[in-house]
């Protein structure tokens, strides 16, 4: 039989495990070996989802960003036949997450990929945006140079306007209010921007609004995980 690699997604905050299926756990007791972003919380998320599973039983290993050691283990463990499990820190392996270089790995060795179903922010956020679900493209992180930074944000928002596109981008969470400031004071007054927070915890925040209601508001991210849309 062709081994396995399972893509487990986790959740985005910890107390929201009803967003995990239970199928999640299913597929982990059929892997013998766990690539984590992060063992210590994978170690915590699979528990939460299921204490009797014996953590100890895996073979681990860290993803970090999968260097060539890393590589290497991951293909020495299919070639050995053994199903193996990518959990990211979270949400979705390999969408803004590591795990995509092993991904490429397990196709040149022709091993059957199963991705399974779970929380995405970036999903989740670009669904309640009210944003072109249509067309929208994702970033990532915008340069920190401050002057690349406003560059890029003015790119982004014409070629929205052209496409009529969804930009979704990230920002490192303690410079998530100079972004915003950023934002106000480049893009155009009727640009809508959305600021998804803290999505799927018991305090979830998602509003759409433009620039210039935007700039009537008092907000502060700082330090909570966002994820930023913007339409022109």
């Amino acid at each position: 039989m062709m081994p396995e690699v399972y893509l487990v997604p986790c959740v985005l905050d910890e107390t929201a495990t009803n967003t995990i299926p239970l199928y999640i756990i299913d597929a982990v007791k059929k892997c013998q070996v766990i690539f984590a972003e992060n063992e210590r919380t994978a170690r915590r998320f699979l528990k939460s989802m299921d204490k009797a599973i014996v953590i100890d039983d895996y073979e681990w290993f860290a993803i970090h960003k999968a260097e060539e050691e890393q590589v290497n283990n991951f293909k020495q463990k299919l070639k050995e036949g053994k199903n193996i499990a990518i959990i990211s820190e979270a949400g979705c392996p390999g969408i803004a997450d590591p795990g995509q270089i092993l991904i490429e790995a397990a196709h040149e060795l022709n091993a059957l990929i199963k991705p399974l179903v779970g929380p995405s922010s970036i999903l989740l956020a670009l669904m309640a945006s009210g944003m072109n679900g249509q067309q929208f493209q994702f970033v990532g992180y915008l340069p920190i140079d401050h002057n690349e930074r406003i560059k890029t944000i003015k790119e982004l928002e014409l070629y929205s306007e052209k496409k009529h596109s969804a930009q979704i981008f990230i920002e490192t969470p303690y410079r998530n209010n100079q972004l915003i400031e950023t934002l106000l004071k480049t893009c155009k007054s009727n640009t809508k921007i959305c600021i998804a927070a803290e999505l799927t915890a018991a305090n979830e925040y998602i509003k759409t609004k433009t620039v210039s209601e935007w700039r009537k508001e008092k907000t502060d991210f700082h330090k909570k995980p966002v994820i930023f849309l913007l339409q022109a």
